[in-house]
């Protein structure tokens, strides 16, 4: 028997229209500056979610800021794509697929910088989305005017918002609201303050700076999902078995999402996206999302990420498979990083975020190496887990025990034993691998060789240009991270 090979069309309007042809009308609302997965995962997603609840019913016209990489993807599927929800959920297995319908079209800055300034004019738009990248919020002092395409992400921004000021002769209804997910602190008032300087470079009007200042509303967020790079080519043909169509642009992401927005009741009713979403959320300040970000998911992965690699973890998701290492985790997070942090945070609040954040570690279809967590270990530990260990200190009289073990195999980790043209190696049960810390060669002056000095430990627990403070003044710490880093070359080795 010849098995019938069904051959499907490549995803389209064609599509669309068949299935849905409603959106199809549907306004263009947002200008988004970037093409990246994280805008197409989270903020793309989220448009498309509440247009199907008819709650935005508004489409992204998105625009590719440089000249790097190709548009044939995204302009064969006029923007279309699925995404893939890959994950653990409430201890649960999710694996479904979401045809993304939220962008019409896409406008490349170089080549159609006139059609971009006319949906800056349009009377349907309200939102500005970015994602350009950390450097992409910076000051670059340039002319910025309607005709000639900016050469910095603020240039363009300006640009676009100095033509709707002069095609609306200043109305203050028609300002816009402006959401950076780019991953800097304070985003959205860094943005806000360059536009303006860059305005006040062009000598732009005093009634323009009023405008800018007062009818637009630059807003701080966060943004948390991650979204691996492209498929693989085996990957994609997987993907895209048992669909009715082939999407050669697809993206994969994890349940967990959230877009935190810092706005007022105003910004709150112009992002009528976030009404019914899960995911997406208009606050009057973003500190307690980035807290509890910062602490429950990036400090637990810097006091568990060394002690897993010289477990002889591999992937994140290997260690979390792992009864024994898991129980550690659970217990690091809810009996010494929850009640270490500070106060303003629900108990409630923080226990949900540490069991999405279970979930997320245990996610099976997501390749992240702890070796990968460990760049730039010393700076993660000082800005994420140091201040976990001192308010636990502080409130219980003690050294936490698994937070000084993860101290501990983090000066182990970080430990060089080789060095050649290309930097510094760590070596631990035979495995060599890079030491990819600026701070490296701080370590390196306290050990010559010996790994179970304990006149070294205390000296780097002790050097200030490590830690910004002397680690050996905290009650009991120095002697439980020798207790911890003394029993380290008795870890068992694990196969593979």
């Amino acid at each position: 028997m010849v098995e019938e090979i069904v051959e499907v069309e490549l995803l389209s309007n064609s599509y669309l229209q068949s299935e849905n042809p409603s959106t199809l009308l549907l306004p263009e609302k947002v200008l988004q500056f970037g093409t990246g997965v994280l805008l197409r995962g989270l903020p793309g997603l989220i448009i498309h979610e509440a247009n199907e609840k008819g709650d935005f019913n508004g489409r992204i016209a998105m625009v590719k800021s440089t000249n790097n990489g190709s548009i044939e993807k995204y302009v064969n599927q006029d923007c279309l794509y699925t995404v893939g929800i890959r994950g653990v959920q409430k201890g649960k297995i999710i694996d479904k697929k979401v045809l993304c319908s939220s962008t019409c079209r896409l406008l490349t800055a170089s080549e159609e910088w006139s059609e971009i300034i006319k949906v800056a004019q349009s009377k349907d738009l309200e939102v500005v989305f970015s994602n350009t990248t950390e450097i992409g919020i910076s000051y670059l002092e340039e002319f910025v005017g309607e005709q000639n395409t900016p050469q910095s992400f603020p240039g363009k921004l300006l640009a676009c918002l100095k033509a709707r000021f002069d095609f609306y002769n200043g109305d203050d209804s028609k300002g816009l609201v402006i959401l950076p997910t780019e991953l800097i602190s304070d985003n959205g008032t860094k943005l806000k303050n360059i536009v303006s300087r860059l305005a006040e470079y062009n000598q732009f009007s005093a009634s323009f700076l009023s405008w800018l200042e007062n009818a637009n509303h630059f807003c701080n967020t966060l943004v948390d999902r991650i979204v691996p790079g492209s498929l693989s080519e085996e990957d994609l043909r997987i993907f895209n078995e048992e669909m009715p169509y082939y999407d050669e642009n697809p993206i994969v992401v994890e349940p967990y999402a959230l877009w935190a927005i810092e706005g007022d009741e105003e910004v709150a009713r112009k992002l009528s996206f976030c009404n019914q979403s899960p995911d997406a959320i208009v606050v009057p300040s973003i500190e307690n999302y980035k807290e509890i970000k910062l602490r429950i998911l990036n400090g637990t992965h810097t006091f568990i990420s060394g002690y897993a690699f010289l477990s002889g973890f591999n992937l994140v998701k290997e260690a979390m498979a792992d009864e024994g290492f898991k129980a550690k985790v659970e217990k690091l997070l809810f009996d010494e990083i929850i009640p270490s942090m500070v106060k303003g945070i629900s108990l409630r609040e923080k226990k949900k975020f540490a069991k999405a954040v279970l979930d997320r570690f245990s996610n099976p279809f997501i390749e992240h190496q702890w070796h990968a967590i460990c760049f730039n270990y010393t700076l993660k530990m000082v800005q994420r887990s140091l201040p976990l260990l001192n308010s636990y200190v502080q409130k219980n009289g003690k050294a936490p025990e698994l937070m000084s073990c993860g101290l501990a195999a983090m000066i182990r980790f970080s430990q060089p034993l080789a060095k050649d043209d290309k930097g510094y190696f760590g070596m631990f049960n035979g495995k060599r691998f890079k030491l990819n810390d600026p701070a490296t060669v701080i370590h390196s002056e306290h050990w010559k060789g010996n790994t179970t000095n304990q006149e070294s430990l205390y000296n780097v627990l002790s050097d200030t240009r490590l830690w910004n403070e002397d680690l050996t003044q905290i009650k009991g710490l120095k002697e439980a991270v020798w207790a911890c880093y003394s029993c380290f070359n008795q870890l068992p080795v694990r196969e593979g």
